[in-house]
C-alpha cells in the first residue's frame, strides 16, 4: 500500500510538471489570445468635416465641465447645506462621537437632497436639458431656462435681509422681481440663509439633550460622584429619549417640511 501511494504521488507530480511545461511552451499567439475580446479605445483629435461634429464636441466639453462642478453645485445651490449641518448638530447633541459615521450622514443628506430637489430637477430637464440635446435651444437659452427654476427655489429659502446685504455690497439697484437678481448675488445670500436656518434648527435639537446633561450632572454632584463623567451616564438616557420620541422621523420630517 505504501508503494502504491508513493507511485500515485509521483504520477500526480509528473502530470502537474508536464501540464506546466505544456502551458509554458505554448506559442505566444495562442497563449496571449484572450477569452473575452478587450475593446480598443482611442481618443483622437482630428479636423471636423461637418458642422454637427463641432456641435457634438462642444456639447461633450460643456458636459465634462459641468460634471467637474457638480460637487460645488450640490453643496451650494441645493438643500444639502442645511441638511448636513442639522445632522451634524444632532450627532453632537447626542454625544455619540462618530456614530453615525460621516459616510452615513452625508449619504442620508444626499438622498434627502435628491428627494427635495426632484421637482426642480424635473423642470430643468424638461425645459432646458432635453430641448438643448435636441438642438432646439442654444447654450445660452438652455442656461437661462435651467437657472430659472433653481433661482425660484433659492429665492423661497433666502431672507430679504441677506439678499439686500449682497445687493448693497455689489452697489446694485433694487431689482423689480426675482428674475433680475444675478446668481452672483443670489448664491451667497442663499448660503448664509441656509446656515442661519440650520443653526436655528440645531439649537432646538440641542435643548432637550442639554437638559438631560444638566440633570445628570446635578445628580452626580449631589451624590459626591465627582470622578464619574456625566457624559457617560447621560448618553444612555439621551439615546433612550431619542428612540422613544422616534427622533429620526421627527428630524427628517422637520427638515423636509422646512423647505418652502
Amino acid at each position: 500500500m505504501a508503494v502504491r501511494k508513493i507511485i500515485s504521488k509521483k504520477s500526480s507530480l509528473l502530470v502537474f510538471v508536464l501540464t506546466a511545461l505544456y502551458l509554458f511552451l505554448l506559442p505566444a499567439g495562442v497563449a496571449a489570445e484572450p477569452l473575452i475580446p478587450i475593446p480598443n479605445i482611442n481618443l483622437n483629435v482630428e479636423t471636423a468635416s461637418e458642422p454637427q461634429q463641432v456641435v457634438d464636441s462642444v456639447k461633450l466639453l460643456v458636459f465634462l465641465t459641468l460634471l467637474s462642478l457638480v460637487p460645488a453645485f450640490l453643496m451650494m445651490l441645493t438643500s444639502f447645506t442645511r441638511i448636513v449641518v442639522v445632522l451634524s448638530f444632532l450627532r453632537n447633541a447626542l454625544g455619540t462621537q462618530q456614530t453615525p459615521p460621516n459616510q452615513v450622514l452625508i449619504g442620508l443628506a444626499l438622498f434627502l437632497t435628491i428627494f427635495i430637489m426632484s421637482p426642480v430637477y424635473r423642470e430643468i430637464n424638461q425645459n432646458a436639458i432635453q430641448p438643448y440635446l435636441a438642438n432646439q435651444l442654444t447654450y445660452e437659452q438652455a442656461t437661462d431656462e435651467a437657472i430659472g427654476p433653481l433661482r425660484e427655489f433659492m429665492s423661497r429659502q433666502t431672507r430679504e435681509k441677506d439678499l439686500a446685504l449682497f445687493l448693497n455690497i455689489a452697489k446694485m439697484d433694487k431689482p423689480r422681481n426675482i428674475n433680475e437678481v444675478p446668481m452672483s448675488v443670489m448664491v451667497p445670500a442663499f448660503v448664509i440663509s441656509e446656515l442661519k436656518t440650520a443653526f436655528q434648527i440645531g439649537f432646538i435639537i440641542f435643548v432637550p439633550f442639554l437638559v438631560i446633561d444638566m440633570v445628570v450632572a446635578s445628580i452626580l454632584m449631589s451624590m459626591g460622584m465627582f470622578m464619574l463623567p456625566p457624559v457617560m451616564v447621560a448618553l444612555p438616557f439621551k439615546l433612550l429619549l431619542f428612540v422613544m420620541v422616534d427622533g429620526w422621523y421627527l428630524v427628517v420630517k422637520s427638515l423636509v417640511e422646512s423647505f418652502r
